[in-house]
């Protein structure tokens, strides 16, 4: 069987080259193959400005792409040697392109904004988009925000009961055992406003019921990981700013691209946009797993 690349989007941004280096080290530690991807969006840029040439292909636009990302691809291969690292144009909006190119990979990874992102925007449209119809883990690595001396080692995972959080648990667990690291299982519920506090609001009983339930969802994780060590936290919060929270202090973020009480018509929950909006660390978004890499289902 073919090994699935990791696919990290890349067009020379100064994010896409923070997203390459945390790709370079996932590769190295899943011994993996390295592709480095550009998504060439000349017709579509040329069509918005002057529609009567968007016709004309820009080969020089073109081949210009085409060497920054093999040239990326081989200063990337010369300094990890042993690592297989190559590069490809992709034509077609990034979004499209990346998306398409997920179903070949087992992770993409994208900055969390490249070139022509309007910078009054934390996160680009292309890493939301990505995320919410990749066929694969989404990574996405924002531009370091803390001392990267400073030590930090837990996966962190946010769990609901639902399907998809079940799925990035199982994902979580596994970066976990890679890493040889802790993993903190967070389960949130949301207290009332106080003006909405019904009469016989017990929140210590609320939280101990929420703990039952998440204990009783690990017993065969942990039985199934036994060289993992488990945190599992219960946490009176908003989901989102529980996880946004925890990843100040976390390697890795990990949630599911849609939870419990989603709306159907939306690809990627509220809760995940969130924490890819503010989160202080990289993190992965869990839609579906590619077929080889599928954490054995438990429970």
């Amino acid at each position: 069987m073919t090994t699935r690349p990791i696919v990290v989007g890349y067009d020379g941004s100064p994010s896409a080259r923070t997203a390459l280096d945390w790709a370079l080290d996932e590769a190295a530690r899943t011994r993996r193959p390295l592709l480095l991807a550009y998504a060439f969006e000349w017709f579509a840029v040329a069509a918005a400005v002057s529609p009567e040439v968007a016709t004309w292909p820009d080969r020089t636009a073109r081949r210009d792409a085409e060497v920054l990302v093999q040239t990326a691809a081989v200063e990337a291969a010369e300094a990890h040697p042993g690592m297989i690292v190559t590069g490809v144009l992709l034509d077609g909006p990034a979004s499209v392109a990346l998306t398409e190119r997920s179903r070949q990979a087992a992770l993409l990874v994208l900055g969390n904004r490249g070139h022509g992102g309007f910078t009054d925007l934390l996160l680009g449209s292309t890493s939301v988009a990505v995320s919410a119809h990749a066929h694969c883990p989404v990574v996405v690595v924002r531009e370091a925000m803390t001392d990267p001396a400073d030590p930090r080692t837990d996966v962190v995972v946010g769990i609901d009961g639902s399907p998809c959080s079940l799925l990035a648990l199982g994902y979580a667990f596994d970066r976990a055992v890679e890493r040889d690291v802790r993993l903190r299982v967070i389960r949130a519920w949301t207290p009332p406003p106080p003006q909405y506090i019904p009469f016989n609001y017990n929140p210590a009983e609320i939280t101990a019921a929420e703990r039952a339930a998440l204990d009783d969802l690990l017993v065969d994780w942990r039985q199934k990981y036994p060289q993992v060590e488990v945190v599992a936290e219960v946490v009176a919060d908003a989901p989102s700013r529980a996880l946004v929270n925890a990843s100040r202090a976390a390697d890795l973020v990990v949630v599911g691209s849609r939870g419990r009480g989603g709306f159907r018509g939306l690809l990627l929950g509220s809760v995940s946009q969130q924490v890819l909006h503010h989160s202080r660390c990289p993190v992965a978004v869990v839609r579906e797993m590619p077929s080889d890499t599928d954490p054995a289902q438990v429970g």
